[in-house]
C-alpha cells in the first residue's frame, strides 16, 4: 500500500496559511516555549554545580542559595510551559474555525451533482471530522515537534560544550532514535486515510438513516437498518486495526529506545567517571540528560502518531478543496427589473455519479430542443405530466445546472456569461420544500442579515397580507421557530417573505402550493399575486387555480414544448391542450 507521507513543504504551506493572521499569539507562544526550553537545560546544571560544590565542602549557605536558585528555575520554567500551552491552544482553535468556515463556504459553492454522490453525515464528519483531526497540528502539534527539537538541540549543544564525549554519545542516541522513528511511521499514513475514510461512510449512513427514521418505523424496515449499520462497522473494524497497529508500532520502538538510553547513560557516565574524566556532577550531568531526553523523544513519538492521522485528514481535506464546481462563473451583470426568459433549442440531462453523462449507461435527454420566449412582465404557468421537465426548466434558470446544448437567457444575457451573485439576486425561487432554521422569524426571514430594519420587514409583511398572522406569533419577530414549530402553510410564508425581500426581476414559483389546504391556498394565492406584480413569473403548477392568474401557458411532454401561448387564446380553443387540461383538471400530475 503506497505511502501519503507529504513533503515538509507542505506542511509549512498549511501552517504558514492559517498562522500568519496571528502573528502576535505565535510570537508571544515561541517566546515563551523558548524561555521554558532554555530553564529546562539550566537546571540539570544547577544540580551538577550543587553536587559538585557539596563534594568540595562548599559552605551551607552557598548550598542553599543554589538549591533555592533551582527550585526557582523549575516554578518559572513551569509557568511559560503553562503560558505557552494556552497560546498554543488559541492558536490551533483560531485556526481549525477558519479552515471549518473555507470548508463549508468552498461546499456551498458547489453544484447539486456534488451532493447527490456524497451524503450530508460523509461531508460534516469532513468538516468536522476531519478538521478536529488537525485542531493539534495546528496547536500543539508544531509547538511540541519545534519545542522537542529545540530541547533535544540543546542537550545536544550543552553535552558537547561539557565534554565532547558525552556529546558524541547523547548525539548518536538522538540521530538513530529520531530516524529509526521517522521509518516506523512512513508507512502507516494510507492506513489511517482509509480510516478516515470508513469513519465518513459511517457517518453518511447515520445521517441517511436519522432523516429516514420515520419511514424505517412504519415500514418495518428498522432491522434492515440495523444490518447495513453493522455492514459498515465490519467493514470498518479490520481497517481501524490495521491502523492502530500501525501507531502501536511507533511507541514500542519509543520505548525499546528509552530503556537503551538510558543503559547507554549509566554505562558511559560509569566508564568515564572510572577512568577520572568527569566528576560525580558529571555523571549526574549525563544521566539527566539522557532521561531528559526521553520527554523530546516521547514527544516526538506522541507527535508522529498524530501526524499519521493529520497526514489522512489533509489528505481528505486537500481534496475536498480541491474539487471545483461545474459552474464557471461569468462577469455579464443581469440589468434591473422584470427580465426577459429565453430557451434557444435546449438539451439537457442529469449527469450520472461520475460526472459525466456520457457512455453506454449514458441517462436520457429530460429536456429535448426546448424553445420558447417570455417576455418582461410577463406570467408564465408551467404544465405537464410527471418527469416532463418542468422543475428541470427552474432548475436551468437558476444556474443549478448549464445545459449540454443550447442557451437560457434572462434579460438578454446568456446565464453561462452572468455572475452568479447577480444572477442569484436577481432570481427569486421557491419550491414546495421550504428550509427553515432553528431561529427566530426575523433571522429565517433575512438570512441573518443584521442590515434590514424591522420597518422593512414589516412592510415587506404587510404588503404580502401577512400581518395577522405575525400578530398571532408570541413575540412576533423575535419568536423563535423551526422545522417542528411551523406547518406547510406557515413555512411557505416564510420563503415568499425571503423573496419579497430580496426583490428580484424573475420569480420561479415551483409547486409552491401543492401541500396546502385550499383555505390556505387561497391566502398565498392572494400573497402570489402581490408578490409578482411588476415581475416576470414563472409559476410550475400543481392545480389549475394557479394558473388561472397566469399571461401565458406552455405544456411539456416528453421533455419538449408540446404546446405554448397566451392562457386566455388557448382556453378559448378547444382543440389545444390546455383546454382539454382544463375539461380533465384532476387527471394529470404534475413533476
Amino acid at each position: 500500500m503506497r505511502s501519503l507521507q507529504l513533503p515538509l513543504r507542505t506542511y509549512w504551506h498549511i501552517l504558514r496559511q492559517y498562522l500568519a493572521p496571528q502573528k502576535i499569539p505565535a510570537l508571544v507562544m515561541a517566546v515563551s516555549l523558548l524561555a521554558s526550553i532554555g530553564l529546562r537545560l539550566l537546571g540539570p546544571h544547577v544540580v551538577r554545580w550543587f553536587l559538585d560544590a557539596a563534594r568540595a565542602g562548599a559552605a551551607q549557605a552557598l548550598l542553599v542559595r543554589m538549591a533555592l536558585a533551582y527550585v526557582g528555575i523549575m516554578a518559572l520554567e513551569k509557568a511559560l510551559h503553562v503560558l505557552a500551552g494556552y497560546w498554543a491552544t488559541r492558536v490551533g482553535w483560531t485556526a481549525t474555525n477558519a479552515l471549518r468556515s473555507q470548508l463549508t463556504d468552498h461546499l456551498l459553492s458547489l453544484d447539486p451533482a456534488f451532493f447527490k454522490v456524497h451524503r450530508p453525515g460523509e461531508l460534516i464528519e469532513r468538516v468536522d471530522g476531519d478538521v478536529n483531526a488537525l485542531a493539534e497540528f495546528f496547536s500543539s502539534f508544531w509547538v511540541r515537534i519545534v519545542g522537542s527539537a529545540v530541547y533535544l538541540s540543546g542537550i545536544l549543544v550543552v553535552g558537547l560544550w561539557t565534554d565532547w564525549r558525552i556529546g558524541l554519545v547523547l548525539s548518536l542516541f538522538a540521530a538513530g532514535a529520531v530516524t529509526l522513528l521517522a521509518w516506523v511511521r512512513r508507512p502507516a499514513a494510507c492506513y489511517f486515510l482509509k480510516d478516515r475514510d470508513e469513519s465518513a461512510a459511517l457517518y453518511g449512513y447515520l445521517g441517511e438513516a436519522m432523516v429516514a427514521a420515520e419511514d424505517l418505523g412504519v415500514s418495518d424496515a428498522v432491522p434492515y437498518a440495523l444490518r447495513r449499520l453493522f455492514e459498515h462497522l465490519r467493514s470498518w473494524m479490520p481497517v481501524r486495526l490495521q491502523a492502530e497497529l500501525r501507531r502501536s508500532a511507533v511507541w514500542m520502538t519509543a520505548v525499546t529506545l528509552l530503556v537503551f538510553g538510558d543503559a547507554l547513560a549509566f554505562g558511559a557516565g560509569g566508564v568515564l567517571y572510572q577512568y577520572g574524566a568527569i566528576s560525580v556532577g558529571t555523571v549526574y550531568l549525563v544521566i539527566a540528560y539522557m532521561s531528559s531526553m526521553a520527554e523530546p523523544i516521547h514527544m516526538l513519538r506522541n507527535e508522529l502518531q498524530k501526524l499519521q492521522s493529520a497526514d489522512a485528514s489533509i489528505h481528505r481535506v486537500r481534496e475536498l478543496l480541491e474539487t471545483r464546481p461545474a459552474l464557471v462563473d461569468g462577469i455579464l451583470r443581469l440589468p434591473p427589473g422584470a427580465l426577459s426568459v429565453e430557451f434557444r433549442d435546449v438539451y439537457f440531462r442529469y449527469e450520472d455519479e461520475t460526472g459525466s453523462g456520457t457512455g453506454p449507461g449514458e441517462r436520457p435527454y429530460i429536456l429535448q430542443g426546448v424553445s420558447f420566449r417570455l417576455e418582461p412582465g410577463r406570467k408564465l404557468g408551467m404544465l405537464g405530466r410527471s418527469g416532463t421537465g418542468k422543475t428541470t426548466i427552474a432548475r436551468l434558470l437558476f444556474r443549478l445546472y448549464d445545459p449540454q446544448q443550447g442557451e437560457v437567457r434572462l434579460g438578454g444575457v446568456n446565464l453561462r456569461d452572468a455572475r452568479l451573485e447577480s444572477l442569484r439576486a436577481a432570481v427569486g425561487f421557491v419550491t414546495q420544500d421550504v428550509q427553515i432554521m432553528e431561529a427566530t422569524l426575523r433571522d429565517n426571514i433575512t438570512f441573518f442579515d443584521p442590515e434590514v430594519s424591522d420597518d422593512r420587514l414589516l412592510e415587506v409583511i404587510d404588503a404580502l397580507g401577512f400581518r395577522p398572522w405575525l400578530d398571532r406569533l408570541p413575540q412576533g419577530l423575535d419568536t423563535p421557530i423551526s422545522p417542528a414549530t411551523l406547518s406547510a402553510g406557515e413555512a411557505q410564508l416564510v420563503a415568499l417573505a425571503r423573496v419579497f425581500l430580496k426583490d428580484p426581476g424573475l420569480v420561479i414559483l415551483d409547486e409552491a402550493t401543492s401541500r396546502l389546504d385550499p383555505a390556505t391556498e387561497a391566502m398565498q394565492l392572494r400573497a402570489f399575486d402581490r408578490l409578482l406584480r411588476g415581475r416576470t413569473a414563472i409559476v410550475v403548477a400543481h392545480r389549475m387555480t394557479t394558473v388561472e392568474r397566469m399571461d401565458d401557458i406552455l405544456i411539456l411532454e416528453g421533455g419538449t414544448v408540446a404546446e405554448y401561448g397566451p392562457r386566455e387564446a388557448l382556453a378559448a380553443d378547444p382543440r389545444s391542450l390546455y383546454a382539454r387540461y382544463l375539461r380533465n383538471w384532476g387527471r394529470w400530475s404534475d413533476e
